[in-house]
């Protein structure tokens, strides 16, 4: 017997009793997909040539008795909103709002037709409870929002005949209305049909219309049932794989008097079944990638076509594709995956936000994220050539960037323009730009790899929605702006599914649990065996209360459980070695507890069946994590040395301090931090603001004694001044609202205060001079324990001559307290990096010496958040003598405390350690 047991067996019956009149003779089977399988097996088991029986899915078999087209879901809805317009009498909802709730609506109007229900009773089933919901609510309380909701319901009748009629028409369907024609038409269709055969295979639950067309068919004596039905499941009565078969025999008259066809014995045969739980998706998807490498190094003859891998949840699908071993040559994907999830669809996405928002905006204004959103996509950014463009707007700080700023700025090609060029008020040319982006992405798109090819089902898959909407918004020209055009876009992309190409008789399997009907497999991996997806859960999208449907016999959760059931145990089956891959996380959107089907197979575990449990964790070092130690190679040292010979800066040797490793990707690799957009001013951009306006304000004075009248000549150019210096350093960025106002605000204020006290010193006395400002000076530092002498080098915010004393200055916009600049102890002062701003302030000291002729100097920090408290100056404590002056000594010490940190800093045998 063939791979496909099942299948095998139908193939063999076929030719031996249908042999004489096989083109008579149609199989309908539950998809489309198992057909391939089946002329697989009719060609391996027919010893001459014949023609082949007409092999047809269900959906197929049912519109040719209805003879009526069915309906693509988008056409569908945008149909039902022609009627709707038709009906609705008051202020008739736009399409996207209508939208929300036509889209379960129809699936209702689908459930009333597939199970032959009478349509006005359901529906005016559903106006009573609404009715008797509000029961007491009195005439003179209704509300004007009341009554629509009232009318809404009394409605729904309505909307279902005109609907129905509307397509009927037109000879196209709904699946319902298809299945509810057909059974109007067996009759019809029996009488044309007298010498053909019809035979059933494959199927587990079958709706009203389904089983009425098959019985109408045996009773005829048209028609043959072939059920896949294992003994363990059949006569089990609680077991619900075997729910619908059960029903089945024991209530059609047909089985009263033939025999049920057919029952079989495999899933008691001897099986291994491995149940592996992971934390989160990605995790099922690196074991389900490594369980087919070991099958793969295990038995390299394995046949690919043998082994599936089913997605319990349809997003797994992209992990799992990275995730596959790279020998998986062969591959065929047949799934229900939405449109909605693919990249192409995501970036269709941001192409429509970008330019609603920007529409919305008076000059056609884009918003900096939106662009850079677009720029950056995988899929557009390889071909857009506009590195140089987003590398204009994160250094510039473009927070809103013109239409024409844009193209002035960006690069001249076609895909640029065909991203940023103006949408109109034409819903037609938007939709044909959108058209036009995904034809281009699929131009550079390759058939060479699989990644690439997978994309280009996606692309395609949007691509189908968009042709669509151009089609519909021919026909409907009125149905909305373009302002909504993109809520549309996102209500109809719901209903869309993307279409894999790939070879079904070779390779990998990956497909949903849907597609795995009929078909049997010897190795089978299920992802996703957690409650919630497998089986689904209760949720279900409909206006029909559950009691109503069980009253009505509609499908409840129960039945939709049962379905998955038969689904997950048939997979099962026939396979020998079989892994079963849930989530261990209890939260999280992907989460949930493990599946009952697991604990079903341990409760009512087979005597031959091997079931083993495991739990895959990540491996867990004995340590968090590892410091990283990084040599000093020759590259380095001369590195260093060249750092050595251009200049250390304070900031260099503090940085080294608090982490050596920072030191060494900012200095020696010159690493800097990536460029982005400041949309909201960043503290160290306002430091840079308020140290340039100082500047500006007093550099007039250098070299002279300041006066009353300087200072209060700057309070007049605060505003000006802090204006100038934001747009020097935060370039394009807006500070006329939010939290950068405020930042404006702050900067003015600080100013402001530093000028109040400078006035308030002068009047009480003091006598200032400004020496230098922003100035860089420097040092040669030679010493014997040095490779090489070291240059000390940076920029000192202000120095000044304040009543006889050199005093060094340096602004810090963060808060600063006496106790940070206050020094108790030399030794280990470079080993704790709470002494930065000591290290800092001293080098100024140290590099300004040899200018200060003598002279008595001290230096500390003035803090902007902490004013109040004045100069902050350099004080050494020790015991009950306090130093504020940077004497020799002081000097000496620091010297010998900066040689020590140089010399771990040059030596060649200690390594850049990471402090953590």
């Amino acid at each position: 017997m063939g791979q496909n047991a099942f299948l095998s067996r139908l193939a063999s019956v076929i030719l031996a009793d249908y042999a004489e009149n096989l083109t008579e003779t149609t199989v309908i089977l539950p998809n489309k997909r198992a057909k391939v399988f089946l002329v697989n097996e009719l060609k391996e088991q027919a010893e001459q040539t014949v023609f082949s029986p007409n092999i047809i899915s269900i959906e197929d078999f049912i519109q040719d008795i209805a003879a009526i087209r069915a309906i693509d879901p988008i056409e569908l809805l945008f149909s039902f909103y022609d009627v709707y317009l038709s009906i609705a009498e008051k202020d008739p909802q736009p399409f996207e709002q209508f939208a929300n709730w036509a889209k379960t609506l129809l699936q209702d109007f689908n459930e009333i037709d597939r199970y032959l229900l009478n349509p006005d009773h359901v529906l005016s089933y559903l106006k009573d409870i609404e009715d008797i919901k509000r029961w007491g609510v009195e005439p003179e309380n209704k509300t004007t929002l009341l009554e629509n909701y009232i009318d809404f319901w009394k409605l729904l009748p309505a909307y279902y005949h005109a609907l129905y009629h509307h397509l009927l028409q037109k000879k196209i369907g709904y699946q319902g209305l298809i299945y509810r024609e057909a059974v109007n038409n067996l009759s019809h269709f029996s009488e044309s049909v007298a010498n053909k055969k019809f035979l059933f295979a494959g199927f587990n639950a079958l709706n009203a219309a389904e089983e009425n067309i098959i019985q109408h068919l045996l009773s005829a004596g048209l028609a043959r049932v072939f059920w896949d039905a294992d003994r363990a499941f059949l006569d089990d009565a609680y077991h619900d794989a075997g729910l619908f078969l059960r029903r089945f025999k024991d209530n059609w008259n047909y089985y009263k008097g033939h025999p049920f066809e057919w029952i079989w014995d495999n899933f008691s045969s001897e099986k291994q079944i491995r149940v592996i739980g992971t934390p989160k998706t990605v995790g099922q998807a690196k074991i389900a990638g490594k369980l087919l490498e070991n099958i793969m190094a295990s038995n390299p003859e394995s046949r690919w076509d043998k082994t599936a891998l089913v997605l319990g949840e349809e997003n797994l699908l992209i992990p799992v594709l990275h995730a596959l071993p790279a020998s998986t040559s062969a591959l065929n994907i047949t799934m229900g995956y939405s449109a909605k999830n693919n990249p192409a669809q995501i970036l269709v996405s941001k192409f429509f936000k970008m330019h609603t928002n920007a529409l919305q905006r008076s000059s056609y204004v884009f918003y900096y994220k939106d662009v850079l959103d677009i720029l950056t996509h995988p899929l557009i950014e390889p071909y857009a050539g506009a590195q140089q463009l987003v590398n204009i707007i994160n250094n510039n700080n473009y927070t809103f960037i013109t239409h024409t700023r844009l193209f002035e700025l960006g690069p001249k090609n076609a895909l640029f323009t065909l991203l940023f060029s103006k949408w109109g008020t034409d819903n037609i040319s938007v939709l044909d730009s959108v058209t036009g982006l995904l034809q281009t992405i699929k131009n550079n798109l390759s058939n060479e790899n699989r990644e690439e090819k997978i994309t280009k089902a996606f692309v395609f898959a949007v691509f189908k929605v968009i042709n669509k909407l151009i089609s519909h918004y021919t026909a409907h020209p009125g149905i909305g702006k373009v302002e909504t055009l993109y809520a549309i876009y996102k209500q109809v992309i719901d209903l869309s599914e993307v279409s894999f190409e790939g070879e079904p008789l070779t390779g990998l399997q990956i497909m949903g649990v849907l597609e795995s009907r009929v078909l049997d497999f010897d190795t089978v991996i299920v992802t996703s065996m957690n409650e919630g997806n497998f089986p689904a859960g209760k949720s279900q999208q409909s206006f029909i209360p559950y009691d109503v449907k069980r009253e009505l016999g509609l499908p409840t959760f129960k039945e939709k459980d049962a379905i998955y059931t038969y689904h997950f145990y048939h997979l099962l089956q026939r396979a020998k070695n079989i892994y079963l891959l849930y989530n261990t996380e209890s939260e999280g959107l992907d989460a949930g507890e493990k599946s009952r089907f697991i604990t079903q197979l341990e409760v009512e575990k087979q005597p031959l069946h091997e079931l083993i449990q495991e739990i895959y964790s990540p491996f867990l070092p004995e340590k968090a994590y590892e410091p990283l130690v990084i040599p000093k190679s020759e590259k380095v040292r001369a590195r260093l040395r060249e750092i050595s010979e251009k200049g250390f800066s304070p900031s260099a040797l503090t940085m080294y301090i608090r982490n050596p490793i920072d030191f060494y990707y900012k200095k020696i690799l010159r690493i800097s931090d990536v460029e982005e957009v400041e949309e909201n001013i960043a503290l160290n951009t306002l430091g840079t603001i308020i140290h340039e306006t100082l500047r500006v304000l007093f550099e007039p004075f250098i070299g002279k004694f300041l006066s009353d009248g300087d200072i209060e000549g700057c309070f007049k150019k605060i505003d000006q001044a802090v204006l100038e210096q934001f747009r020097l350093v935060y370039k394009e960025g807006d500070i006329r609202k939010g939290r950068n106002l405020l930042a404006f605000e702050v900067a003015k204020r600080n100013i402001f205060n530093f000028l109040t006290a400078e006035l308030e010193s002068l009047r009480n006395g003091d006598s200032v001079k400004i020496v230098a400002l922003e100035q860089n000076y420097s040092r040669l530092l030679e010493h014997p324990v040095l490779p090489h002498p070291v240059l000390i080098a940076g920029n000192v915010d202000r120095i000044e001559l304040r009543n006889g004393k050199i005093r060094i200055v340096d602004y810090k916009t963060g808060k600063v307290e006496a106790r940070d600049v206050t020094l108790k102890q030399w030794e280990n002062l470079t080993l704790d990096s709470k002494t930065d701003k000591i290290i800092q302030v001293l080098a100024y000291a140290y590099m300004y010496a040899p200018q200060a002729e003598g002279q008595e100097i001290e230096v500390g920090i003035i803090s902007f958040k902490n004013l109040k408290s004045g100069f902050l100056p350099f004080l050494f404590k020790e015991e009950k003598t306090v130093v504020s002056i940077v004497d020799e000594n002081v000097s000496l010490r620091y010297r010998e405390q900066l040689v020590f940190l140089l010399k771990e800093i040059l030596d060649s045998e200690t390594p850049f350690t990471e402090k953590i």
